[in-house]
């Protein structure tokens, strides 16, 4: 794929369709919000093919879903106001930015055959690691070449987890099916206890830069054959069958260190941290559309003298952490408990590779009335962790695709790793076999009704600023140090 051209064609705010209540008008961050990560975007572009029998042209396609992200801010109220310092949202209907954009220079098949994660923020309408952005949600609607289209939707992690983002996009997409007539579309209200499970602390405000490295993505596919040949790999005689994320992370991890053998990789400690969703470990287990950061971390620091395991034991030990937070867990995380008490962790310079991601989740149920996205992306920005892995299922759900970010040196070492490449589906440079398109029957018909689906405007009304400066202040909570244990003292490394 070569680089993105993308012009963005015009700007609108989208304010609730009813005025949002005065005794709302305060959504307090929780005690997790405010220590998650800074002022970051997570986002999620949901690729459309064209289909000449069913889409309507574009202007159709751009009001209906303005008109229904209108009505579902009524319910998810906050993504429409503006932050507040480090404690709350001002719900103030201010309005929710809805651009779209022109992709100048590529089909969407074409793109989809050959995806590059890095040109792919430039469909959204955020920069992922803005820092002083204070609105919590943004839309861009990309239209490509003969008609296919990108719905690009990036929202605040000091606000939302993964789970919230995507919850949140099938309430929307439940809208819009409801606007077409389907009246069994079910419609999912947020339920907005984060801040009464953990309530919000006042912290004495800490202003902490963030460099912002040169860092870079890569898309790799694992499919179905090969995860299982990890699990079975990484069966130990203390552990039963590793999940397929425990195999892929141990897998993963194991191949960071090999590559990194020559670079004094084993002289210093390691650190592996997993998002965990606290959602069914409360009791009783809250429900999958409980809005807010309800996550916390599972850390992990193995040792690379333990040559007797497979992997130096990194999935037994993953599963182990895994498994610590627990009801038991929350109970003291809620009572105030110093989350350093929970994660032990021994001075020195530490490597930390971090892995998230939204596995056996409902990404493709995203139909707004079109039918479902051909291929789901979802991004967050590296920041100072050494090796972030984000792990997703492709469409058939047989295989994972890891978006992995980190230095361009060591991703170029990891693309020519023979036992890494063994492993990855053998295309994975253009594709999985989930994205493999034939050619659109609509072909003819695309072209010629080109000039119904796209009008370019003689002004450009809005175009995006990059940021021009390398290191932004941050101000975090003084608790980040306790909700984050390692994963804190990574960013602090020098």
């Amino acid at each position: 794929m070569t680089t993105l051209e993308v012009t963005v064609i015009s700007k609108e705010i989208i304010k609730p369709f009813s005025p949002t209540p005065d005794h709302l008008r305060h959504y307090r961050y929780s005690f997790l919000d405010q220590t998650s990560l800074p002022q970051i975007y997570s986002s999620m572009v949901l690729f459309f093919q064209f289909n000449g029998q069913t889409q309507p042209n574009i202007t159709e396609i751009s009001n209906h879903l303005k008109t229904s992200l209108a009505e579902v801010l009524t319910l998810y109220y906050p993504l429409a106001g503006r932050a507040h310092d480090n404690l709350y949202i001002d719900c103030n209907d201010k309005g929710v930015p809805f651009l779209v954009a022109h992709v100048n220079n590529c089909k969407l098949s074409n793109m989809l055959r050959d995806p590059i994660p890095d040109e792919l923020t430039k469909l959204v309408a955020f920069e992922l690691d803005d820092v002083d952005n204070k609105i919590p949600f943004g839309v861009q609607l990309n239209v490509f070449e003969c008609g296919g289209f990108a719905i690009g939707q990036c929202i605040s992690h000091k606000i939302a987890d993964g789970l919230s983002m995507l919850m949140f996009s099938r309430a929307w997409a439940a809208t819009a099916r409801r606007a077409h007539g389907d009246q069994e579309a079910e419609i999912l209200r947020p339920e907005f206890i984060s801040a009464t499970l953990f309530p919000t602390k006042l912290f004495t405000q800490t202003c902490i830069g963030v460099v912002k490295n040169k860092l870079v993505t890569k898309r790799f596919v694992f499919d179905a054959s090969n995860i299982e040949y990890l699990r079975a790999r990484y069966v130990g005689t203390t552990m039963k069958r590793p999940s397929r994320v425990e195999a892929l992370s141990a897998f993963i991890w194991s191949r960071f260190v090999a590559i990194s053998k020559d670079d004094g990789i084993h002289e210093k400690l390691h650190g592996v941290i997993h998002v965990v969703n606290l959602r069914p470990r409360f009791d009783p287990p809250l429900p999958l559309h409980s809005f807010g950061n309800l996550i916390s971390f599972a850390c992990s620091t193995p040792s690379l003298l333990n040559t007797r395991e497979e992997c130096y034991g990194l999935a037994r030990q993953v599963r182990e952490a895994i498994c610590k937070i627990d009801k038991g867990y929350i109970k003291k995380l809620q009572g105030g408990a110093d989350h350093d008490n929970m994660t032990s962790s021994d001075g020195g310079e530490k490597v930390t590779s971090f892995f998230t991601g939204l596995c056996k989740f409902p990404l493709y149920d995203n139909d707004f009335g079109w039918g479902k996205p051909s291929w789901v992306c979802v991004r967050l920005p590296g920041l100072n962790f050494h090796n972030l892995v984000i792990f997703i299922e492709t469409k058939d759900n047989n295989g994972i695709e890891a978006y992995i970010t980190s230095a361009e040196e060591v991703l170029t070492k990891l693309q020519r790793d023979t036992e890494f490449l063994q492993r990855v589906y053998p295309s994975w440079i253009c594709s999985s076999p989930s994205l493999t398109h034939q050619p659109s029957p609509f072909a003819e018909l695309q072209c010629r009704n080109r000039q119904s689906l796209i009008k370019k405007p003689s002004v450009l009304t809005f175009k995006k600023k990059k940021p021009s400066v390398l290191t932004k202040p941050v101000t975090w909570g003084a608790g980040s140090v306790r909700l984050f244990g390692l994963a804190v003292r990574v960013l602090k490394m020098k």
